[in-house]
């Protein structure tokens, strides 16, 4: 293996572990909340992206297959943090909203952030910008080369990133 290529699945590597480092801390820090990660990721999309959120919709949110977000959201409304209705203009259209207690867990989400301060706290705000530039940057490459056309990034408190359209 070349040096060039050891080099990328090193930083693949580091990527890899990061995220999955700091997706178990927030899943520790939300223990107590009464969501998972997975499940605050989605009531953070169902509450800021603007108008009625259909499945289809938050799947491309979290890049996961359909029948994944699904199956966590059926179980999102089992627990009883959304709702799930039928479109009244689109009978086969399915939109999602927080019940009252989803938007109780999800405030009580927004304020445990202790550990994601303490990681985050490492960079300076200027690294964190630089970070956030390069991140976003491998991952519009990414998602080009695999052909998907997605228009939006996670919701952030950022205004709305293009990630790749058809007009790149």
């Amino acid at each position: 293996m070349d040096g060039e290529i050891r080099g990328y699945f090193q930083l693949w590597g580091v990527l890899h572990q990061t995220a999955w480092a700091i997706a178990r801390n927030r899943q520790n820090e939300l223990r107590d909340v009464g969501a998972t990660f997975m499940q605050a990721a989605v009531m953070v999309i169902v509450k800021n992206v603007k108008g009625p959120i259909t499945p289809a919709e938050i799947s491309r949110w979290l890049f996961r297959e359909p029948q994944a977000v699904s199956s966590l959201l059926n179980q999102m409304e089992r627990k009883g943090l959304l709702k799930k209705s039928k479109d009244l203009e689109r009978k086969n259209m399915v939109r999602v909203e927080l019940t009252e207690k989803g938007e109780e867990v999800y405030l009580r989400s927004l304020e445990r952030t202790e550990t994601l301060r303490e990681i985050m706290s490492c960079l300076t705000e200027e690294e964190r910008s630089e970070l956030e530039k390069h991140l976003l940057k491998l991952r519009a490459q990414a998602l080009k080369t695999l052909g998907a056309k997605y228009r939006f990034a996670p919701p952030t408190t950022r205004p709305y990133v293009t990630v790749y359209s058809e007009d790149d």
